[in-house]
């Protein structure tokens, strides 16, 4: 068994920042429902909180080698390109998310 790392950050209510070996990922949502992306793709959970049961959906580049049904892989260029705008896409939305942040504490000090 490998050495595993997993962090989690709280920034706002329904916002979290996950940090971990592959990387970081940012999830939205509350409790039983949350959409988190992140270098692998897009990933949406509905679930009843507190039961276990859960639904996971994943929209993004994976091997379909856990998985029953294979979905056509994206070419290299389509991929790559795919990438570059989910990391920019998390990357203004944390830019955001530190703006507000920042605005939020600096009224709260006067």
């Amino acid at each position: 068994m490998g050495l595993r790392f997993y962090r989690r950050i709280h920034i706002l209510p329904g916002v979290s920042v996950n940090v971990s070996r592959s990387g970081p990922s940012l999830t939205l949502g509350v409790r039983g429902a949350h959409v988190t992306m992140g270098r692998t793709g897009v990933t949406k959970t509905v679930g009843l909180p507190g039961t276990g049961i859960y639904y996971t959906s994943r929209a993004g580049y994976h091997s379909g080698y856990h998985s029953a049904a294979s979905d056509t892989p994206l070419s290299p260029e389509e991929q790559a390109s795919a990438n570059r705008r989910a990391e920019w896409t998390l990357a203004i939305f944390a830019i955001a998310i530190v703006g507000v942040l920042s605005f939020i504490l600096g009224t709260m000090t006067k």
